[in-house]
């Protein structure tokens, strides 16, 4: 069960909003809350292995930093990685072109842990 979940919908074809539920999450998690992030629909896209190296979080000043540091720091702080099974059929996904520390979970498992966190946020 998470205090907080997060659920990201987005994914590379949205880099602006790829990071701001993973730094969030970190966040939380630096506050010693328990922090969950629900990857669906596109959200998948941005754990397939080797993509959140390649994929730039622009800054308005033109630079940005790669995707991976938001999530190494996210994992080191505590926070799970939970993805949508049916949303990895939509992008012709499987569990092992992830990035290892990803948990598959179901529609079920999802519904349980909203009812379950004190708040769900998307995005």
């Amino acid at each position: 069960m998470s205090e907080l979940l997060y659920v990201q919908t987005n994914g590379v074809d949205e880099p602006r909003r790829s990071a701001t539920p993973i730094y969030l999450a970190s966040t939380a998690a630096a506050m010693e809350v328990e922090v969950g992030i629900y990857f669906t629909i596109n959200g998948p896209t941005l754990l397939k292995k080797g993509v959140a190296e390649e994929l730039i979080v622009p800054k308005h000043d033109g630079k940005g930093a790669p995707l991976i540091t938001f999530i190494r720091q996210a994992l080191d702080l505590g926070v799970k990685f939970y993805i949508c099974q049916p949303s990895l059929d939509l992008h012709g996904l499987r569990q092992e072109d992830l990035i290892d520390e990803v948990e598959m979970i179901g529609g079920a498992a999802f519904n349980d842990m909203a009812m379950d966190a004190e708040q769900v946020i998307c995005f």
